[in-house]
């Protein structure tokens, strides 16, 4: 979480830094519309700088998952951008109106634009003054459209299916808010720093918004496979799907996920490759019913459906130089630590690891499984189960693994699970940088 927080502050810090040096707005006295003007500009170059990140991440780039942390980390960056890109957006608007609304309620007077004269300018700066009015019409209509798009991406009972279909439509918002900005970016700009550092934000975000529309997202990390086999799980209503891959697959570590699309009309889905890669074209997941999709897939799923998998993403890999390791799995999440047991039990590399797994069902048949795993991995296995021994605490773990603090935390669970136990351990000095979390909210 620390890299891409870094990486949203570096982003807010240096667009505004490069917008003082362009366009300082406390160096002259203080005029209303001077400050307007300015404002206006900034928080326009705030919201499409902003929204030209979030689009290039859009596009899944696998390059930035080392530095960011991951994909998941990735879309979580995605999702912190499009809510500033939308709030400075908003205030962009609203800086555009206001003289509208203070001159009718007479507060203040009306300020008549003067324009330059025809030879006061070159061909170029008449050309993007004739298309002004263009322009301002169509990032008006944009606002509006990325608005609705965004608010309804962030509106959790928005079905997915829907929201995969309708959320490709910022793209097109996108790039008439990039012609907007172009437009009618400030003139003098054009002579500081801050212009190339826009233009390259907006070529680089509009390509990716272009290969969004043609649906070029993950393109060179697609493969085609069936389905080979479905057990369903009752007691902790899990889906145990086995894949056979076709095409071409370049491998993954255990930990890494997929996106998986067994319907066309519903989109890929994210889901957690549950054994490692052993080559011969097999792998397997295990899917939660956890909403109106997921649960419908029992029903609908059998031998020999078409599949298409795109992957491998996340830097959820177990990689560390400390000796011990202290894995939590809540629920669903003990899917990537069954994966990392299993490759393991073949190449063991040493680390001293305890295995906690917190849940709200007593499935013998999942424990078993796990203990099996454990004692092939030669990992030491703590089950609690919620009804029976209580919630898992960070003081719970401490008292079984009492050399914590050589060991870093390895967590996949629900959200605030994972809170609660980071703020507790690094309440206790473990350094936040060895807390490694999954995050699997991709909205």
């Amino acid at each position: 979480m620390k890299n891409i927080r870094l990486a949203f502050g570096a982003l807010l810090i240096v667009l505004s830094g490069l917008w003082m040096l362009a366009d300082p707005p406390l160096s002259a006295p203080y005029q209303f519309f001077a400050l307007r003007s300015s404002l206006i500009n900034y928080t326009g170059i705030i919201a499409i700088g902003m929204m030209s990140v979030a689009m290039i991440l859009a596009l899944r780039p696998v390059f930035f998952e080392p530095y960011l942390g991951g994909l998941d980390k990735m879309y979580r960056l995605h999702k912190w951008l499009g809510i500033t890109g939308l709030i400075f957006a908003v205030m962009h608007w609203l800086w555009t109106q206001a003289p509208k609304w203070l001159v009718a309620l007479g507060w203040i007077e009306r300020h008549e634009r003067h324009g330059r004269s025809p030879g006061e300018t070159t061909a170029v700066l008449r050309f993007f003054q004739e298309q002004r009015g263009l322009a301002e019409g169509f990032g008006e209509w944009a606002f509006y459209a990325a608005t609705v798009l965004i608010v309804l991406a962030l509106v959790k009972w928005f079905p997915y299916r829907y929201f995969f279909k309708t959320h490709r439509l910022l793209a097109v918002a996108y790039l008439f808010l990039v012609f907007h900005s172009v437009m009618l970016m400030n003139s003098s700009y054009w002579g500081e720093v801050i212009a190339p550092v826009m233009v390259v934000l907006m070529i680089a975000g509009s390509i990716a918004a272009l290969g969004i529309l043609f649906r070029k997202t993950g393109h060179n990390r697609r493969t085609v496979g069936v389905v080979d086999n479905v057990i369903y799980h009752k007691d902790v209503r899990v889906l145990e799907v086995s894949i056979k891959i076709k095409g071409r697959w370049p491998s993954h570590k255990a930990g890494q996920f997929a996106f998986v699309s067994f319907d066309e009309n519903e989109g890929p889905h994210p889901f957690t490759i549950t054994t490692p890669w052993s080559g011969d074209g097999r792998m397997l997941f295990a899917i939660k019913e956890l909403g109106d999709y997921t649960r419908t897939l029992l029903g609908s799923l059998k031998s020999g459906d078409p599949v298409k998998v795109e992957g491998p993403y996340g830097q959820f890999n177990f990689s560390s130089n400390k000796p011990r390791q202290i894995w939590v799995g809540g629920g669903i999440g003990i899917t990537p630590f069954i994966a990392r047991m299993k490759s393991l039990a073949k190449h063991p590399d040493g680390k001293i690891v305890d295995l906690f797994y917190s849940t709200t069902v007593n499935s013998e048949e999942v424990i078993d499984s796990l203990q099996r795993d454990a004692q092939a991995a030669k990992i030491q296995l703590h089950v609690l189960v919620a009804a029976r021994d209580g919630l898992l605490t960070t003081e719970r773990i401490c008292q079984a693994v009492p050399k914590w603090r050589s060991s870093d935390v390895w967590f996949c669970g629900p959200g605030r699970f994972g809170r609660d136990l980071l703020r507790d351990f690094t309440d206790r000095g473990l350094p936040s940088d060895d807390f490694h979390q999954e995050l699997f909210d991709m909205r």
